[in-house]
């Protein structure tokens, strides 16, 4: 947790007039650590800290971070797959969404659900927005799988940088079946 206070640290000083966020993404970056302890440690140290984009699978933790200190820093729902157990736990205030670019539609839509008391409705919105995660799943997550989908929807925004693979032509017909069978087209953002 030090090393990463001090890492966070270096980068925040660089622009100590703009709010500093730390993504958490351990799948990515492999800093499992916590961030309970990020936040005890970071607390009072690092002027500008604003809060963590919390893109990890533990609830607990996340709500733990969000309850530190009565809320003190914000802590920035990152995780499509689990907008509606966020909500349910007193909430994220915000978030940045993986998926958002086509999937957003319905992303709002759980929020607005959740809002208006129709439980329903956003667990079905949420079902389905799993249901778009199965799939990109299945072709190498979002930057790769998602990247394609936005070109599906009228979006080509080129190839991958380097290290993140392209999907071949074949991969993106599958693709294209797989989020037919589940009415993606229908449901998902329009440009």
């Amino acid at each position: 947790v030090e090393e990463l206070v001090k890492y966070c640290e270096e980068i925040a000083c660089g622009a100590p007039d703009l709010p500093f966020y730390y993504y958490h993404i351990p799948a990515f970056n492999g800093a499992f650590l916590s961030m309970v302890a990020f936040l005890e440690a970071v607390d009072g140290r690092i002027p500008n800290f604003a809060g963590i984009k919390y893109t990890f699978e533990s609830m607990y933790e996340y709500n733990q971070c969000r309850l530190y200190k009565g809320g003190k820093f914000d802590m920035l729902h990152g995780q499509d797959e689990t907008i509606l157990p966020c909500l349910a736990m007193g909430g994220a205030q915000g978030g940045i969404g993986g998926t958002t670019n086509y999937n957003g539609v319905n992303l709002v839509g759980i929020i607005e659900a959740w809002k208006a008391g129709d439980l329903e409705k956003a667990r079905e919105l949420q079902n389905f927005s799993q249901e778009v995660i199965n799939v990109i799943c299945h072709f190498r997550g979002n930057i790769v799988g998602g990247k394609r989908i936005m070109r599906l929807i009228g979006l080509d925004l080129g190839k991958n940088r380097t290290p993140f693979q392209n999907m071949t032509d074949d991969e993106e017909v599958r693709m294209k079946a797989e989020l037919e069978a589940i009415h993606f087209f229908d449901r998902c953002n329009k440009f």
